[in-house]
């Protein structure tokens, strides 16, 4: 287990059964602690308890305590066993009301804000099934909490009589036009939580022309409803798309007021002020926007200074605004190396205020591990949105709180520099000789590859936009809203599904009038050639004749060490050696063009729903093209599985042979790869994308990658690589072995 990197998840059972008492729960996973870490080596940080939930209320006085003694076990295994995990599968708890939902949400939520609070970690229960603990209805409440802390002898019979009296209610929505007859402050108000912009310019002037000053509007009224707004929002009452258009009614209501606030010379009042930017060398900026827009609606002052921003004008930004705190987003791998780079500049030059890290690409141990060792001031990863508030609230809180949010942030940051040091010596890797010996090549001896029907270089242009809307995978666009679940079960989600439904529909509206406007084109380029394995990189000749070198393709192969069976891959395992006759492919396909001033347009007018919303869109759309130039490249291009039929659904979960790695990610993590690509397909002048410096794609509405026909050729992840494998990498590419390391820094063993 240890050698694939996995963690355990123990269960509090033993020679006598399942742990049903404190002091039960706490002795099997003490005794299960002892032996993980001293006979098998673990790190307490792999370790994850389950010390059993079980029902309650089920009318057997020693089951009475059940819930209450988990909670009590948790606090004990978490003082005594540092670094362990605690989880459970809290539907268990309620399973005496089975078929009353509303009864078994109020016990799931119940049960999780008490044992949350004494350190459980994670747990297992639908997300359908939980309610936000200050909506239960107060006598429902205080019976369950009778139930769930064991608080009265007769906690069973008193639930069990009320819940006779109650059932889950559905909700249906009413058009009320009844909150415009309020008085205009009330009116402002409903229209920010509601996220409703139709009469805001109107009421809006109202209130300017009620108020002294224009100014007064903004801090009275407005204020108070983004405050709302934000309240709701870190409750986990009100999700992502609502947010973001309560910030568009938002917006709109200050630029109205804006010239009155200008000629009058006033000021208003701040939270503090954040400068935010994607690092140099990145176009993607959907995450940070979003950021922005949740900051913006709880009184922070943004300023953003857009993508692909070097460290020197995120700098000389940060001096001429006076920020309080700066926020860093990247996607891509290289990313993460500007980052630290920024964070040497800052301690270089003097800086003492905090960053804050976001992006698909960082995490909590790199920034941990990585970043903020670079810099002397807190350096906090963000996670999403949701979290960002509450970190800037923490940095710019008074004293105690901030130091105790720093406190806690170092103590959390010690812990994942542990662990990774932990890992470095735990003898996970092997030499890349070692490796290479244990490569488990595919036997092409009885495997004849397909030659391609239309072998060379060819273009696609304004490609029909409604055909790639058809195989939108679309679970992607609700986790870029922070809508958890799955599409199409998410519209109908307990929690998030009345929002989803309405994001959907919006969704809908907008690609229907994209796909009649021409909003965007629809622009690709693949190539098919003749190729060959030469190690661990692959030949591309110039013709079938295969004996010129038109390009090489240089690929990694993974180093951790393998249980016996488990080879260790390379993408080059899958084309045949010299000899053998094989081909490989690449492509490139956006439909970014058109996108960036539709999106701007949106922004001029305030409207950040609207752009945020246009680019998902863009990004599913080239996903999709991605999918469907796939499809045409098996049965027809290529052509080796002519009689392929699959549905979209079949299409987004992959279940076809063939593969289509893209430079930059798991299985072939070297970015610089893009640039022998571009060159194969002539990328930019084929499709208009460009490479930025740290070879990202713009428009960032694109897809590119190659294309594997082997029918055992898999998605893998090569993981991190020693030493000997940059240097050997290097020598291959002809490159200085401390630029290969740069640009490989992300999936180094090595510190």
């Amino acid at each position: 287990m240890r050698s694939y990197g996995a963690a355990v998840v123990v269960m509090a059972f033993d020679e006598g059964g399942q742990a049903d008492s404190v002091e039960k729960r706490v002795a099997i996973c003490r005794r299960s602690y002892d032996l993980l870490l001293r006979e098998a080596g673990f790190s307490p940080h792999d370790i994850i308890f389950d010390p059993n939930i079980f029902a309650v209320a089920t009318g057997i006085e020693a089951h009475d305590r059940y819930a209450l003694d988990f909670i009590e076990a948790t606090r004990q295994i978490k003082a005594s066993m540092p670094g362990v995990k605690v989880s459970g599968g809290v539907s268990n708890v309620s399973f005496s009301f089975r078929g009353n939902d509303a009864v078994r949400e109020a016990m799931h939520t119940v049960f999780l804000y008490h044992a949350i609070g004494t350190g459980m970690d994670m747990g297992i229960v639908n997300a359908g099934m939980i309610e936000v603990y200050d909506q239960i209805a107060p006598e429902l409440l205080e019976r369950v909490e009778d139930v769930i802390l064991a608080r009265r002898e007769d906690a069973t019979e008193r639930l069990v009589s009320y819940a006779v009296t109650i059932s889950a209610k559905g909700k249906v929505a009413v058009k009320d036009e009844r909150w415009r007859d309020a008085p205009v402050a009330e009116r402002l108000r409903h229209a920010l939580i509601k996220g409703m912009a139709d009469y805001i310019e109107e009421d809006t002037e109202e209130a300017r022309l009620h108020f002294a000053e224009p100014l007064e509007v903004i801090e009275g009224p407005l204020m108070d409803g983004m405050g709302v707004v934000g309240d709701l929002f870190g409750a986990g009452k009100m999700f992502l798309p609502q947010v973001v258009k309560s910030a568009r009614v938002m917006k709109r209501a200050v630029a109205h007021l804006t010239p009155y606030i200008e000629a009058s010379k006033a000021a208003g009042s701040s939270k503090g002020r954040i400068l935010m930017a994607t690092v140099k060398g990145d176009v993607h900026d959907i995450g940070k926007n979003i950021v922005g827009v949740v900051l913006g609606c709880n009184n922070y002052d943004i300023i953003d200074l857009g993508v692909m921003v070097s460290a020197d004008r995120i700098l000389d930004a940060a001096r001429l605004h006076n920020v309080d705190m700066i926020g860093l987003s990247g996607l891509i791998t290289p990313s993460l190396d500007e980052m630290v780079h920024v964070a040497q500049e800052m301690e270089r030059q003097g800086f003492d205020i905090p960053l804050l890290i976001g992006g698909a690409t960082t995490s909590r141990m790199h920034t941990a591990v990585k970043i903020a060792p670079a810099y002397h001031k807190p350096v906090v990863h963000v996670l999403d949105a949701s979290r960002a508030v509450t970190v800037a609230s923490s940095l710019k809180g008074n004293e105690t709180e901030r130091l105790r949010f720093m406190q806690a942030l170092d103590e959390d940051y010690q812990v994942f520099r542990d662990r990774y040091t932990a890992k470095q010596d735990e003898g996970r890797f092997v030499t890349l000789e070692e490796a290479r010996k244990n490569a488990g090549a595919l036997d092409f001896s009885t495997y004849s590859p397909p030659a391609p029907r239309n072998p060379g270089v060819h273009v696609l242009d304004h490609v029909d936009l409604a055909t790639l809307a058809a195989v939108i995978d679309w679970t992607p666009f609700f986790q870029t809203w922070e809508l958890a679940g799955r599409y199409p079960a998410i519209l109908d989600d307990h929690v998030v599904g009345e929002q989803a439904r309405v994001l959907f529909e919006d969704a809908k509206a907008m690609l229907a009038e994209l796909i009649a406007g021409k909003w965007l084109r629809a622009r690709g380029v693949y190539g098919l050639f003749p190729a060959n394995r030469r190690g661990d990189d692959v030949v591309v000749w110039t013709d079938e004749s295969r004996r010129e070198v038109l390009s090489v393709l240089h690929h990694i192969r993974q180093q951790n060490r393998k249980s016996d069976g488990q080879p260790n891959r390379s993408l080059a395992d899958f084309i045949a050696p010299e000899g053998t006759p094989d081909w490989i492919g690449g492509f490139a396909i956006t439909t970014g063009h058109g996108l960036e001033e539709r999106a701007a347009a949106y922004e001029a007018d305030h409207d950040d729903y609207n752009s945020i919303l246009l680019k998902a869109l863009g990004d599913r759309l080239a996903e999709a093209f991605a999918e469907y130039l796939h499809a045409q490249i098996r049965s027809e291009y290529w052509g080796y599985s002519p009689d392929e039929r699959l549905s979209a659904e079949d299409l987004i979960h992959e279940k076809y042979r063939g593969i289509r790695p893209a430079p930059g990610y798991p299985a072939c993590p070297d970015h610089t790869e893009k640039a022998t690509l571009w060159s194969l397909l002539d990328a930019e002048r084929n499709t208009g994308i460009t490479l930025t410096d740290s070879f990202a794609m713009f428009p960032t509405a694109a897809v590119s990658g190659w294309y594997f026909s082997h029918p055992d050729a898999r998605y893998f992840g090569t993981g991190k690589i020693g030493r000997d494998q940059v240097e050997d990498l290097a020598r291959r590419k002809g490159w200085p072995a401390d630029v290969m390391e740069r640009w490989l820094r992300p999936v180094l063993n090595y510190g």
